[in-house]
């Protein structure tokens, strides 16, 4: 049995497409979306096409659920990791397989501290998901799953195929998780100018305010000796100059960049609106506190953190690019 426990856009959208081609899935979650999924089911579509549905999908909200299953994948926001890990102690049968899907560098160490007899493995969902209500969660930017390479991933390697998902096995995950943070950088960015990601990457101020902070990121990795993998065409090191390129030269240079559903969003812009506490001290805020480690300074990604702060606050979502970038260079 495979566990998706914190069942929200993510959770239900991978966990949904598992259960929808065949793996005997169980989803922990919200009451709320134990709710609507009960009323409606589940519908999992993509940018390509595709659709799959789940008339019935096994959600429950208490973590019991979790009992006997032998690949749990921990889909929370990353400040709620360890009540996760505290809430499945008690249940998870040992050597179960945990997988922490989740943002940010440092949420599978806080599991193997809590879960000391399961196997925990890092994991990346590279891909942006949408819900929509009534149970409909749409992938609005193209991405694997990633997943720290250990054999025990053998077993499910066909289940994920099924469900239309390439689980990209990779030795040093920490590598793989710090090339998606540098884009995840933008997350902030995309949920204070309140824009489609598209638009929002279409436009040079916008994107001139992720390369500073990727500048940040890429200072903060080199004395942290992480070197960045490459997650997109464009190597980590030359994004924040292919970044900053003219408009008609960045569209032609980086045209996959670009290859997203025309309405995809950031999941800072979807908390945003949803009225929920943002990951941003743990995608900005994490550059920051790592530049500190080493007595670097990361102005720019504290600022975006303290921007996304005050929009949950009730501050400005509707900056224009030429705004933000001033905003963000400001001494």
């Amino acid at each position: 049995m495979i566990c998706v426990y914190g069942a929200g856009s993510i959770g239900c959208y991978v966990g949904g497409r598992l259960a929808a081609t065949g793996a005997e899935v169980v989803l922990i979650g919200r009451e709320r979306l134990a709710r609507e999924t009960a009323l409606h089911g589940l519908t999992l579509t993509d940018l390509y096409g595709a659709e799959h549905r789940v008339t019935q999908p096994h959600y429950a909200t208490e973590p019991e659920a979790a009992s006997g299953a032998d690949l749990v994948l921990v889909t929370v926001k990353s400040a709620a990791t360890a009540a996760a890990a505290e809430a499945l102690a008690p249940h998870l049968k040992p050597g179960a397989i945990v997988v922490s899907f989740q943002n940010g560098l440092r949420n599978a160490a806080v599991l193997r501290e809590h879960l000391p007899e399961a196997t925990v493995l890092q994991g990346m969902v590279a891909f942006n998901v949408v819900h929509a209500g009534e149970g409909r969660f749409h992938q609005g930017t193209a991405g694997d799953l990633g997943v720290q390479d250990h054999p025990a991933l053998d077993d499910y390697e066909a289940a994920f195929a099924d469900a239309g998902f390439t689980l990209a096995r990779e030795q040093d995950f920490t590598r793989v998780q710090a090339g998606k943070l540098l884009l995840n950088l933008n997350n902030a960015i995309n949920a204070l100018s309140g824009l489609p990601l598209k638009t929002e990457l279409s436009q040079r101020a916008f994107r001139r305010c992720l390369a500073l902070a990727q500048k940040e990121a890429l200072a903060a990795f080199l004395h942290a000796r992480i070197l960045p993998a490459r997650t997109t065409a464009v190597a980590p090191g030359f994004l924040p100059a292919v970044l900053s390129l003219p408009d008609a030269v960045f569209t032609r240079v980086a045209s996959r960049m670009l290859a997203m559903d025309p309405l995809a969003r950031s999941s800072t812009w979807d908390d945003l609106e949803a009225g929920r506490p943002t990951e941003v001290d743990y995608l900005n805020g994490e550059i920051v506190a790592l530049a500190a480690e080493y007595g670097l300074a990361a102005p720019v990604n504290e600022r975006l953190t303290a921007l996304v702060h005050a929009a949950e606050n009730g501050g400005r979502r509707d900056w224009s690019g030429p705004e933000l970038l001033a905003e963000v260079r400001r001494p």
